[in-house]
């Protein structure tokens, strides 16, 4: 029954079996449970590691068993701290299946690839995307993990946007959620909205990618220098993933025009990435790199967060998140 929960069926039934008889021995366990001793003190020490058995306050040398309503809740936040790191894994899977082809590419630029074309240099990808968006026919998908956007970069957008929405092109973006704190962000969704376009936003997005009639995707080379090139990949195999990474970040993405959702224990996608990175000891340069906002603004959530768990110190903190279930977070 609570082999989801990590505990082996052997140390459950020894478990059962001292919540009935806590004064039995080793000796009395193994007769109540049918199995050798030797068995039953292995189970014992899973117990022990799990915390659902303690050393004795008297002489008497017998294991006391932990009460259920306090040994599922130790059980509970186990789990839920293993399903969190389970999370960070597969979310960092997704982002590595976008940057190993990158930097696969940069390591042998100089030999040929099927459906992987390397462009070196601003310009280079300048100039490709022209070429991409002039082609353009269908569909436009697209991460942009840009902290707000620029007035000069929303005005020097705003031409080709409107020529690609105006001829039928179905435009998807995925902005970090920090942009909602930009006016000029808002504007420019509520203006893409008016045309047809559709803008959501994530807590944090596993790298830049444009993908151009789901035949054709751009990523850079590098995520912090996006002007050191890029690489253009046309391979059926790399298409079918990088668009399924796209939809999966695309459905659990909010729309920019709406208040930022809030999960089952009120916190927003941001703050559940945020308490969730803090709990694996995060400093605050990395938290706010991941969410897109400044370290001060980073601390401030962490603060407001530590406060809200009644927490002193972030491990604390950690530990309160899993114990009310906040972790794992949303990705």
């Amino acid at each position: 029954m609570l082999t989801g929960l990590g505990l082996s069926v052997a140390a459950e039934a020894v478990y059962r079996a001292m919540l009935l008889h806590p004064d039995a021995g080793v000796t009395g366990i193994a007769e109540a449970v049918d199995a050798p001793e030797g068995e039953v003190r292995d189970a014992l020490d899973e117990l022990s590691e799990l915390a659902l058995v303690r050393a004795p306050a008297d002489a008497s040398g017998r294991l006391r068993v932990v009460s259920p309503d306090i040994g599922m809740e130790i059980l509970m936040a186990r789990r839920q701290s293993e399903l969190a790191a389970e999370q960070q894994r597969l979310e960092a899977s997704r982002a590595s299946a976008a940057r190993l082809i990158s930097e696969y590419a940069e390591l042998r630029p100089a030999a040929p690839h099927p459906g992987v074309e390397q462009l070196i240099g601003l310009d280079a990808v300048r100039d490709r995307l022209v070429s991409l968006t002039r082609d353009l026919r269908e569909e436009l998908l697209a991460f942009s993990p840009d902290a707000a956007l620029t007035p000069s970069a929303i005005a020097s957008s705003r031409p080709l946007n409107e020529q690609l929405l105006g001829r039928g092109v179905r435009m998807r973006t995925v902005y970090l959620g920090s942009v909602r704190n930009s006016r000029p962000s808002i504007a420019h969704a509520n203006w893409l909205a008016s045309l047809g376009g559709q803008v959501r936003t994530a807590a944090s997005l596993p790298t830049r990618m444009l993908i151009v009639d789901r035949s054709t995707a751009v990523i850079p080379v590098s995520s912090d220098n996006t002007a050191a090139g890029a690489v253009v990949l046309t391979g059926p195999g790399m298409l079918t993933a990088l668009c399924a990474l796209f939809e999966g970040v695309w459905a659990s993405a909010q729309p920019l025009g709406e208040a930022a959702a809030r999960g089952p224990h009120g916190l927003t996608a941001q703050q559940a990435l945020a308490i969730r990175l803090l709990a694996e000891g995060h400093t605050d340069d990395a938290v706010a790199k991941r969410l897109g906002v400044s370290p001060r603004t980073a601390r401030r959530i962490a603060n407001e967060l530590m406060e809200r768990l009644g927490a002193r110190s972030r491990f604390e903190a950690g530990v309160r998140a899993a114990q009310r279930g906040w972790l794992p977070a949303e990705p």
